[in-house]
């Protein structure tokens, strides 16, 4: 009989942790009824990290990219060929992901990362794969760029969304998801925005990566904690997990071209 609520998790760094620790991660993920979850690159060998442990577990998928706060060169035809090397080497490979633009202070300069962005969506387009995006402190920027890019024809997902109600709106007209992650647990301006966008707009993750500085290791986030996600946006909107879990994991296995695992 197939399972009520299977979820999936868009976005982590699982590559960060230690390889000894991943096999217990995993079954406690299948325990919360997570059957896949996407590594994020973030550096040329974070990115190739994640393919190989990707190859590695069957619930895992990699994303290959640059993170806009290790944009500090622009992508030069060598990069660019190693990034679409990378991408073409697996058949893990589901998407181009952690890229975007970061305006913080101390963030790299923003012509750069402005370069790095555009090349990712372009290697995306030729690859046919959705962006996952990173915006801090540039929502404008990003989606100015995605427009002018025409990332639109691939989509994908606006990664670790706080924003307010008219960002949400631009990012889907801009062709992408949002994709919510703990800070819809805690955050009540968040919660009203999520209970006005569509759940057919919406996808999960967690963003999981170690976390030394809570002071338990149960504390730390992993993919098994998209099942809280799923469960407060259920409660915001006032119908079951089961539903939420039907429309954002469909939602996410159709933007990665993975509907086999739901069947």
């Amino acid at each position: 009989m197939p399972r009520e609520i299977l979820l999936g998790d868009a976005h982590t760094h699982l590559d960060q942790y230690p390889r000894a620790e991943m096999s217990e991660i995993l079954d406690r993920a299948r325990e919360s009824e997570v059957v896949f979850a996407v590594c994020a690159g973030t550096t040329l060998q974070s990115t190739q990290d994640c393919i190989d442990l990707s190859e590695l577990h069957e619930q895992l998928y990699s994303g290959v990219g640059i993170h806009p706060m290790e944009a500090n060169a622009p992508v030069d035809e060598r990069v660019y060929e190693e990034l679409e090397r990378m991408a073409k080497s697996s058949s893990k490979v589901v998407c181009i992901s952690e890229v975007g633009l970061d305006y913080l202070p101390g963030s790299p300069d923003h012509d750069t990362q402005d370069q790095v962005f555009r090349e990712h969506i372009r290697l995306a387009r030729s690859l046919g794969l959705p962006v996952i995006f990173h915006s801090r402190e540039s929502h404008p920027a990003v989606f100015k760029l995605l427009r002018e890019e025409n990332a639109g024809e691939v989509g994908g997902a606006m990664h670790y969304f706080q924003g307010d109600e008219a960002t949400a709106r631009a990012a889907i007209d801009c062709g992408f998801y949002i994709s919510l992650a703990r800070p819809l647990i805690r955050l009540p301006e968040l919660q009203e925005v999520a209970k006005v966008i569509p759940l057919e707009n919406i996808v999960l993750e967690t963003d999981a990566a170690p976390q030394p500085f809570k002071k338990y290791r149960t504390n730390w986030t992993e993919p098994r904690h998209v099942r809280s996600v799923a469960q407060t946006l259920a409660e915001i909107k006032g119908i079951s997990i089961a539903e939420v879990a039907r429309v954002t994991t469909g939602n996410l296995a159709r933007m990665l071209k993975l509907e086999r695992l739901l069947n």
